[in-house]
């Protein structure tokens, strides 16, 4: 008779199985799986594929404190490290709390709630290994449930800003649904000073007919922070979505994109630039599931990997039989600055049509020498020289952006990182 042996857990794994056992909310039940899972199994580790080079069990150090219950002890000043990306309709959380935005004030053609509703929200995106997930279900204690009406076009962007108030946990669960022809921009916006901090998003969106959307991810979170984030989301036909990821700070970051393409003529674009400061390990893991015919995707990442940083891109593109004509292509370009650097690429393809058009590649370099002798010739400093072809690499995945101000806001926040790190 097999007997399995119990596994001896990790601090933070006993952190978080304290944490959510102590859950007593509408996400209890949650909670219970997530224990469950990490009681028999403990953290993910190299042996579950989805994680082989995320090894989170030994990664995780800690999982620091609940955050503070008393919501009066917070307020708007804590969001005031937190400088302005764009102006625009601005829900702002401090740790877990709502601080700044009234929902009397949203502009017209959105609506929504904050609280405990966006607890119960899922989505129906097939994801594997979902500890992001089931560990965000089970320790979330608020977030927005927001619905941007059918036809409407919002002027301004709408941006959910989180900040750290304090080295506590930080969970929240947000769902957004666009309605049939509805067009709007985004922003998950997570900035903090302080060093340490544990935080973890989920956001599921849904994409009705005809919507077309920006979702923008800018995370520049503190040097010891951990974050795991997830963006699950259904797209309907006709629809049309734009995903920007900047990765910028934390020393231990997963942020995974989990997309359905559901309805035809639907068109995806998953754009990013990960800059991986010194001990810091960045992992982006993205799956697109193409289940119908005539759908486009494209994927292409920029990273950029310093000192002793370490970079993951796990990006898989499935198509299912029925999706005939499909065109899905996918790149990730990486400069490794430094001997000791470090960045894995796991491109992958898995396609049960025989009508398609599918691509991948993936690269790893450092700057080249004749680029850089090119302009040390005429005058420039080697290490002006190198920025500027660092900031060149980086800069061309804006190049297609329609909106030119949140472009140029979104350089101007690289090109200070690089000037520090580069």
């Amino acid at each position: 008779m097999n007997m399995q042996t119990p596994i001896t857990h990790t601090a933070a794994e006993e952190a978080l199985i304290a944490a959510l056992g102590k859950v007593d909310s509408v996400a209890k039940e949650a909670a219970a799986r997530a224990l469950a899972g990490i009681e028999k199994s403990g953290l993910p580790t190299r042996r579950v594929e989805a994680w082989h080079y995320t090894d989170l069990r030994n990664l995780l150090r800690d999982y620091p404190k609940p955050p503070r219950a008393i919501q009066s002890e917070f307020s708007s000043e804590s969001l005031v490290d937190l400088p302005p990306l764009v102006e625009g309709y601005t829900l702002g959380f401090s740790n877990t709390f709502h601080v700044i935005g009234h929902l009397a004030g949203m502009p017209e053609g959105l609506s929504g709630t904050v609280g405990e509703e966006a607890l119960t929200t899922t989505h129906g995106v097939p994801v594997e290994a979902d500890t992001i997930g089931l560990i965000n279900a089970g320790l979330a204690e608020t977030g927005v449930v927001l619905a941007v009406q059918a036809g409407v076009k919002l002027a301004e962007p709408v941006i959910l800003a989180h900040t750290c108030a304090d080295e506590t946990a930080s969970n929240l669960r947000h769902s957004v649904r666009f309605g049939e022809g509805a067009q709007a921009t985004f922003i998950e916006r997570h900035h903090s000073s302080i060093t340490g901090n544990f935080q973890s998003v989920v956001c599921n969106l849904v994409l009705e007919k005809g919507a077309k959307a920006v979702w923008v991810i800018d995370q520049e979170l503190g040097v010891e922070t951990t974050r795991l984030g997830q963006l699950n989301v259904e797209l309907a036909e006709d629809t049309d979505l734009t995903i920007l990821i900047l990765n910028a700070g934390g020393r231990l970051v997963r942020q995974e994109v989990h997309v359905a393409v559901n309805g035809e003529n639907a068109n995806l674009a998953i754009k990013g630039v990960n800059l991986v400061g010194n001990d810091s390990h960045v992992d982006v893991t993205t799956t697109l599931t193409h289940n119908v015919p005539n759908t486009v995707a494209t994927e292409l990442f920029r990273n950029v990997v310093p000192g002793s940083g370490k970079g993951v891109f796990q990006g898989q593109i499935r198509v299912a039989q029925p999706a005939q004509k499909t065109d899905a292509q996918m790149a990730c370009n990486t400069l490794l600055l430094s001997d000791e650097a470090d960045f894995s690429a796991k491109p992958e393809l898995e396609i049960f049509a025989d009508d398609v058009v599918c691509a991948h590649g993936a690269t790893v370099a450092d700057i080249e020498d004749e680029q850089l002798f090119y302009l040390r010739a005429r005058g420039i400093p080697e290490r002006d020289a190198r920025a500027l072809l660092v900031k060149a690499f980086v800069e061309e995945v804006f190049e297609d952006f329609e909106d030119t101000e949140l472009a140029g806001a979104l350089v101007d926040r690289i090109e200070s990182w690089l000037d520090i790190n580069g």
